[in-house]
């Protein structure tokens, strides 16, 4: 039986992705052992999928002046021999990282090892933490075609690891929860785990057009449901949804959501049509904005700017990609960023 070492960790982007690569590996007999921080939110979700996990000490690598900076760095060395006894003792085959602070010094142990390293990079172009850990990758895997250049020889362009069960859901289910009618069509509204203030505003202010011809389920954030609608008729809205995620995903007809990387190749690889309203740069590396310009230029979703637009402009495109969205199905449907899953654990096969 071969052995891999999983990591990635900080914010659960870094984490689902490993997650749902679990059920193949294991079909193909990998032994596997988690590396994440000792105390950081991924090591609830890692037990959670009953994983073995171990903690490693880990600091932040900031580009601003911040007192922790004086002493992060230790814990970064820290995390190094930490995860170099791990790995030592473990003897894996292979190590797949998906990104975070803590997946730093686990890189480098593993190649002081000479084990062959896979990064997956969601974004498209590499953070901080993915940037030092490149170095000593063996592949690159990436979600965007344009992250290629940034790359070199090591870049294989495989799109996001997709957990099998977002494609089960059942949409009669989450047709019940809402209290919605079959015969009407659907937009479901994302604005990530916490929600999305900016995004939320603009949907309200169009909902009373919107719900014409949509119901509207609307995933909001915690504390920032609007009382005010609470029994309007074709509006449900939710702090949060977890378990039923993949129900909301087989009733949605179309998805408003923001652009984070991990959230819209889960909407492309559903071949849901959908508008992206991308963090603007000003609360962001600007990340989302490039992740977003990327699919509206290979004709997968149109994009909105939370700063500029109104609600006739998300009306409006929202009747724009209805009307067109066996167009935008088509487009997703032939992408060389879907089947993940599949892409990498062939890559794994083939390195370790």
């Amino acid at each position: 039986m071969k052995k891999i070492v999983l990591t990635g960790g900080g914010t659960a982007g870094h984490v689902t992705p490993n997650i749902a690569l679990v059920p193949k590996l294991k079909e193909n007999d990998y032994e596997i052992k988690y590396i994440g921080t000792k105390e950081g939110m991924e090591k609830k979700l890692v037990q959670d999928a009953g994983l073995d996990y171990e903690g490693i000490s880990s600091g932040k690598l900031r580009r601003y002046f911040s007192l922790k900076n004086f002493t992060d760095p230790f814990r970064v060395i820290k995390g190094y021999f930490d995860a170099k006894k791990i790995i030592k003792n473990y003897k894996p085959d292979i190590v797949f990282s998906k990104g975070g602070f803590v997946t730093v010094p686990v890189v480098y142990a593993a190649a002081k090892y000479k084990i062959p390293v896979i990064i997956h990079e969601s974004d498209m172009t590499p953070g901080l933490a993915n940037k030092l850990a490149i170095k000593k990758a063996t592949k690159v895997c990436h979600n965007f075609p344009e992250t290629a250049t940034h790359l070199g020889s090591k870049a294989v362009h495989t799109g996001s690891p997709i957990r099998q069960e977002l494609f089960e859901g059942n949409k009669l289910t989450a047709l019940n929860m809402c209290g919605f009618t079959a015969n009407k069509p659907v937009i479901m509204v994302t604005g990530g785990s916490l929600g999305a203030e900016n995004v939320n505003k603009l949907v309200r202010a169009a909902l009373p057009e919107l719900l014409k011809n949509f119901q509207v389920a609307h995933l909001c954030g915690k504390g920032k449901l609007d009382e005010s609608l609470i029994g309007t008729e074709g509006y449900c809205q939710f702090e949060y949804i977890s378990e039923e995620m993949k129900d909301f995903f087989a009733m949605a007809d179309l998805i408003i959501s923001r652009a984070g990387a991990n959230s819209i190749c889960e909407i492309i690889a559903l071949g849901k049509p959908n508008i992206l309203i991308p963090l603007s740069a000003a609360a962001s590396r600007g990340d989302q904005i490039l992740n977003a310009q990327s699919f509206e230029k290979q004709g997968f979703s149109e994009v909105l700017d939370e700063d500029t637009a109104t609600a006739e402009d998300l009306i409006k495109l929202v009747e724009k990609v209805y009307t067109n969205k066996n167009a935008y199905i088509e487009k997703m449907k032939n992408s060389d960023g879907t089947g993940g899953v599949e892409k990498i654990i062939q890559l794994i096969k083939e390195l370790s």
